[in-house]
């Protein structure tokens, strides 16, 4: 019956800790008792072992209360879900496993356990014997989310459910089937470097600007809750510095470190580069991580503003570990990484510069400058190199140096 809105409990739904920090940040504070959450990925990216890695902190976690864990695999064995759990240690008594591809014994499964958790792998191979077509065709995926969501919500047991994705990355099956979920989260990498980015498409029941990190290991997949040590050479700014004499590493030319936004997020990178005399007709451009259209427009404000030309001169920059810098803000850390490389001129390890450089060769503001400031000060950087500043900020510890144009935060990077 329908009831006045006043009379609706306002009381907090308890939600369930995954054990991993970074993937609560991203539902917003854990898992909420009967939502589907799908989870999405790249073949091969560590859907499920993320996943079997949940369901043993969550098994282990509510052992002494009895609580059990439903994990129901359609592409695997039970033997080899087996040997994944014991390489990451995920192995627990009350973890269960099923190995089945048909709807009504998964649903069979979630109404005789009454699990804490139940995790469904993947939705493109079960199938429903009440309907035609294939398993993954958009009739069989959105019978399977449907009666999923139906028990979930009845029930009220929390389904994490995993989907395929197709060769452009979009999720497989009808659109649909994300906006029947509760949740759609994307798991991101790149297959070359262990570094992992979740990150909520859509929640019904947190925010969808913020990304968890992880880092994909032999063991398993580790939550990365400071991403510094994988996006800086050093390990971030307390790693040392030879410039004001405490003993640490000295600093190197070529590199400047920068901050970037992804969601509510801020993620230091470090921009490394390298300058060459070219013996090609055409010097030669190779990124990684950067936008290779606006490292030309900057190479060219560089020799008109800054007065360093390298127009003839073979160029390298890259991030690392996988880190895009291709937000107009990392612009200043890119240009001074190029000058330190070609003035042989190192900037010391506790300086970072953030800021995007016009086409006049002037230093322009980047969104949410306070925020990156303040996580430069909690990693241990000293000194920011900023435009022009519209408010007064004062974060303790950090100096911050405002700067018009590309000329002048050359002279105090450099």
């Amino acid at each position: 019956a329908a009831v006045p809105i006043t009379e609706v409990g306002t009381d907090d739904v308890t939600r369930i800790p995954t054990g991993f920090s970074e993937f609560d940040r991203v539902l917003g504070g854990g898992i909420v008792p009967g939502s589907v959450v799908l989870i999405a990925g790249e073949p091969g990216i560590g859907k499920s072992t993320l996943l079997l890695e949940t369901a043993g902190n969550i098994a282990r976690a509510h052992a002494a209360a009895g609580g059990k864990v439903l994990y129901m695999s359609g592409e695997e064995s039970q033997g080899q879900v087996r040997l994944r759990a014991t390489r990451i240690d995920a192995v627990e008594p009350n973890l269960l496993l099923a190995a089945t591809t048909d709807l009504g014994t998964v649903l069979g499964l979630i109404e005789r356990e009454r699990p804490t958790l139940a995790i469904v792998d993947s939705a493109q191979t079960i199938v429903s014997q009440d309907v035609d077509g294939i398993s993954g065709g958009s009739t069989q995926v959105r019978e399977v989310a449907s009666a999923l969501i139906d028990v979930a919500k009845t029930l009220d047991v929390p389904v994490l459910l995993v989907g395929h994705v197709t060769k452009d990355g979009s999720i497989a099956g009808p659109r649909t089937l994300e906006h029947l979920v509760d949740v759609v989260c994307q798991f991101e990498g790149d297959s070359e470097t262990a570094l992992r980015m979740l990150r909520a498409v859509k929640n019904r029941f947190g925010p969808t600007d913020e990304v968890g990190c992880f880092d994909m290991s032999g063991e398993g997949i580790e939550e990365v809750t400071d991403p510094a040590g994988l996006f800086l050479s050093g390990g971030g700014a307390d790693a040392g510095d030879g410039a004001d004499g405490d003993g640490g590493s000295s600093p190197v030319e070529g590199t400047c470190v920068t901050f970037t936004l992804d969601g509510h997020r801020s993620l230091p990178i470090e921009i490394q580069s390298l300058v060459t005399n070219s013996v090609l007709p055409t010097p030669r451009r190779a990124v990684n991580g950067v936008d290779s259209n606006r490292i030309a427009m900057l190479v060219a404000v560089l020799y008109r503003h800054g007065h360093v030309n390298l127009l003839q001169n073979d160029l390298y920059i890259s991030t690392i570990a996988g880190g895009l810098a291709k937000e107009p803000a990392c612009d200043l850390a890119i240009v001074a990484a190029l000058a330190s490389a070609a003035k042989h001129a190192p900037i010391p390890r506790t300086t970072c510069a953030i800021g995007e450089i016009s086409l006049t060769g002037q230093v322009r503001p980047a969104p949410r400058l306070e925020y990156r400031l303040r996580e430069a000060a909690r990693l241990g950087f000293t000194t920011a190199v900023v435009p022009r500043l519209r408010k007064r900020v004062e974060i303790p510890g950090l100096a911050i140096v405002q700067v018009a144009t590309l000329k002048s935060a050359l002279g105090v990077l450099l």
